[in-house]
């Protein structure tokens, strides 16, 4: 006696779903070309003062794409926050883009710009593996090969 035809139904699309959760679930995370937007929600230079801190909101891009600890995410803002401090002169506004990745950069939150934002699906606060990290190296290297104009209008 065969199940009826409602049932079988049922059968193949829960068949399905499983098929699908399960390659979903299953593989290596996948790391998106480098892309930066400068200082996503902050200006990039003050022209009127004729200062410029774009370069130190790209150099933080990389370190927020590629991911990684704790400790690096710790690094790397503290680095845009000295970085900041010596291109403009001004340790408020390097103290104010300091405080504002601390607080809204964590990789928790579903933004562009959160610590890990290349990866997919997002890893957290997860080291890097030898192979990931080989990675990284060659896209950085196809991004600054490349010679395309920065997010900065300069090209790196």
């Amino acid at each position: 006696m065969s199940p009826p035809a409602n049932a079988t139904h049922t059968y193949l699309i829960l068949l399905l779903l499983l098929i699908l959760l399960a390659s979903g679930c299953s593989g290596e995370p996948q790391l998106a070309t480098f892309a930066s937007d400068g200082c996503s929600l902050l200006p990039d230079r003050a022209e009127a003062l004729d200062k410029e801190w774009c370069h130190c909101c790209l150099e933080h891009d990389v370190a927020y794409w590629q991911g990684g600890t704790r400790a690096q995410r710790q690094a790397a803002d503290q680095t845009l926050r000295d970085c900041v401090a010596e291109a403009t002169g001004s340790d408020a506004l390097a103290r104010v883009m300091y405080e504002g990745v601390r607080t809204g950069g964590g990789p928790q939150f579903p933004t562009w710009y959160r610590w890990g934002y290349g990866w997919s699906p997002n890893q957290g606060y997860t080291p890097l593996t030898a192979t990931q990290q080989t990675e990284v190296r060659s896209i950085l290297d196809e991004y600054q090969s490349a010679a395309a104009t920065a997010a900065c209008g300069t090209a790196d």
